[in-house]
């Protein structure tokens, strides 16, 4: 196992009196909500393609909906976003490191901006792919770097709760993205011209808060400064152990978010087809259990595993949320009798099942030293995208098969939680560590 290497910030002695918010500053605060505003944005840019794509593609390609090169060319989207992310997140993080937080968040702000627009005056596939490709270039490394730059200025006693402020936000993104494809109906392209609106946040980061201070006076292991360095990240034996494990846990995040959080709405729409409900009825029914009930019971999850962190520590906390998830997959597939104790139930699911993601916004940040926080945080969780998508074939795989339906692959994929379980056990605890000391 990896031991911890970063000095242990004690704890007030009353600190389990005091609420994490209590003594926030007004600063701490403008930062929390710039860097939450970005990754609303952020998750906007990146959702509102899934909501729309079904009226756009078929539009530019001149084809029918039914064709299956509407499918094929969604697909291709899909493959170019996991790309796109990995790109943008490990090379503007490493960046943060470079120039600093602020001037990095500011052009991944740019990047995303005017590719989300650009998507609304694209007149061929082929356009909203490189679009989407900078998009997501955009939208990952805008993660990295509000997540390494909320760690970074919030005390030990806050920075879980904060942290998983942050992250959370994205359910925001994403159901604005929804409300508004809804608005919006066919006139896709406004859509994304409403993306224009996080360029303002610029203004507000030119003017706003300072740069954290201690990152451009950290030296690197060797001993001189060497901000950002994707070699040292990758060479030096304990860091890379850090950021391969950490990648292995976000592609387990990643992959069961998308093939069991996710396919809950097959899940529950075949429940009621089997209980007798029409086609129609059942997919209808199925899309509000996930939207509100999924999705909800995932957004309290995320609210409340920063403090959960924070008490139990991070280690145990990851290590229980993971036990959770694979538990409550064969209960929820298999429990239920009528649509109202499944209804019951969706919350915990989604609390269970993807939760925890929001513990990646404050732990991996806690992994790495300054100089490579930035570096470390966007390479682990946006590496595991790619990593993630052989997760996906798995599942495909495992639900097109005769003899299974859809509750017993979901259970054999929550045994995926196990690997997860196994990556947190060879990761170290950081509870309560100075981010401010060195290997």
């Amino acid at each position: 196992m990896i031991t911890p290497t970063h000095s242990v910030e004690p704890a007030p002695p009353a600190a389990s009196a005091i609420r994490w918010y209590q003594g926030v500053t007004r600063a701490q605060w403008l930062i929390l909500l710039i860097a939450s505003a970005s990754w609303i944005f952020d998750s906007y840019a990146g959702q509102i393609f899934n909501v729309t794509r079904s009226v756009m593609l078929p539009g530019l390609l001149d084809m029918s909906p039914a064709d299956p090169s509407v499918k094929f060319w969604g697909e291709v989207f899909l493959g170019i976003a996991l790309i796109g992310g990995a790109v943008g997140g490990t090379y503007f993080g490493s960046l943060s490191d470079r120039i600093g937080r602020k001037q990095a968040l500011i052009i991944t702000i740019l990047i995303y901006t005017f590719a989300c627009v650009l998507i609304g005056l694209a007149q061929s596939a082929w356009q909203v792919a490189v679009c989407r490709f900078f998009v997501s270039v955009g939208t990952a490394g805008g993660w990295a770097i509000g997540a390494s730059l909320v760690a970074e200025v919030f005390s030990a006693r806050s920075r879980a709760q904060a942290g998983a402020v942050f992250h959370s936000t994205s359910n925001i993104g994403v159901g604005l993205a929804s409300v508004i494809g809804i608005a919006v109906g066919t006139d896709w392209r406004l859509a994304y011209f409403i993306g224009f609106v996080p360029i303002f946040l610029v203004f507000f980061l030119r003017s706003g808060p300072r740069e954290p201070p201690g990152r451009k006076e950290e030296t690197g292991a060797s001993g001189s400064p060497r901000p950002g360095s994707l070699r040292e990240l990758l060479t030096v034996p304990e860091i890379r152990a850090r950021a391969l494990l950490g990648m292995l846990l976000a592609a387990v995040g990643i992959g069961t978010y998308w093939s069991i959080s996710v396919g809950g709405q097959d899940m529950v729409e075949d429940f009621l087809l089997r209980h007798g409900y029409a086609p129609g009825a059942a997919l209808s029914r199925a899309q509000f259990a996930y939207g509100f009930l999924i999705n909800g019971g995932g957004f309290v999850g995320a609210l409340s595993f920063g403090p959960f962190a924070q008490w139990l520590g991070r280690r145990k906390a990851f290590a229980c949320a993971l036990l959770g998830g694979m538990l409550i997959v064969p209960a929820t597939c298999y429990l239920p009798q009528t649509y109202g104790e499944m209804l019951v139930l969706l919350p915990v699911f989604g609390l269970m099942t993807f939760g925890y993601h929001a513990g990646f916004a404050f732990y991996f940040p806690e992994l790495f030293p300054t100089h490579l926080r930035g570096t470390g945080a966007g390479f682990c969780f946006n590496c595991g995208r790619p990593l993630a998508a052989l997760f996906l074939g798995l599942s495909g795989w495992l639900k097109s098969r005769p003899f299974l339906d859809i509750r017993g692959a979901m259970c054999l994929l929550a045994l995926l939680y196990l690997l997860g379980i196994v990556c947190v056990w060879f990761l170290p605890e950081t509870k309560n560590e100075n981010l401010n000391k060195v290997f």
